[in-house]
């Protein structure tokens, strides 16, 4: 069973061996229209996000990951005005009054923050160059738990585009926590421009981590659970 600092969402979305999944853009017509994350060894679907439309327009201030069968697992949403770029995550359907599960928020200063009992992670790396990293701030100098990594063919040599991208999970860590962070990281940044050589320094697993943080701008992101 994973340990209650991996647990965020659920124990059944913890795995105590390592899990790599595979996140998939649903359209190409609009950005972030939808999402599907798939398990490497199974092959199963196990996250989706449906029909959430385009930047500028309110629908996609609040967003909800599913299940394979469509039950909301978590809703990811805008907290509007905020100054860091604030989002808010409850579990399962979002209604009136509804306990916070954690949130997510831009910050320069990462680390040393406490608010009441919350754990901390931090997000590091390019978002928009599919290589970045979420560490877990509860231990000394940070744990990394997750990764996103260009997908590579290793068979056929071949790199794939931005849309479909590897989520790599570290044993225990909860895949419904991180592939809502994804959807975060995605409103955020988006596919922000990069240069061919940027593209190609993401492009194998063991890369290391483009200067920045998470688009390239100073700031990453700080997550707090609550």
């Amino acid at each position: 069973m994973a340990t209650d600092a991996k647990v965020v969402v659920g124990n059944q979305y913890c795995d105590d061996k390592e899990r790599e999944l595979t996140v998939r853009k649903t359209s190409l017509f609009f950005p972030s229209d939808g999402f599907e994350a798939y398990d490497n060894q199974t092959g199963n679907l196990v996250f989706r996000v449906d029909n959430y439309v385009g930047r500028g327009s309110s629908v996609s201030d609040e967003l909800v990951l599913m299940d394979p069968a469509g039950a909301s697992i978590i809703t990811l949403h805008r907290k509007l005005p905020s100054l860091h770029s604030r989002w808010e995550v409850f579990l399962g359907e979002r209604v009136e009054g509804q306990k916070l599960l954690f949130s997510v928020r831009r910050s320069t200063i990462f680390g040393g923050y406490r608010a009441g009992l919350s754990i901390e992670y931090r997000v590091e790396g390019s978002f928009a160059a599919r290589s970045c990293r979420v560490l877990y701030a509860g231990v000394e100098e940070g744990e990394v738990v997750a990764e996103i990594k260009r997908k590579v063919d290793a068979c056929a040599n071949v790199v794939f585009g931005r849309d479909v991208f590897c989520l790599c999970l570290r044993p225990q860590v909860d895949s419904a926590f991180a592939m809502g962070l994804v959807l975060v990281l995605d409103r955020l940044t988006g596919d922000n421009d990069l240069s061919d050589d940027d593209m190609d320094s993401a492009a194998v697993g063991d890369a290391e981590m483009l200067e920045g943080d998470v688009d390239g701008s100073g700031k990453g992101l700080l997550i707090l659970s609550q």
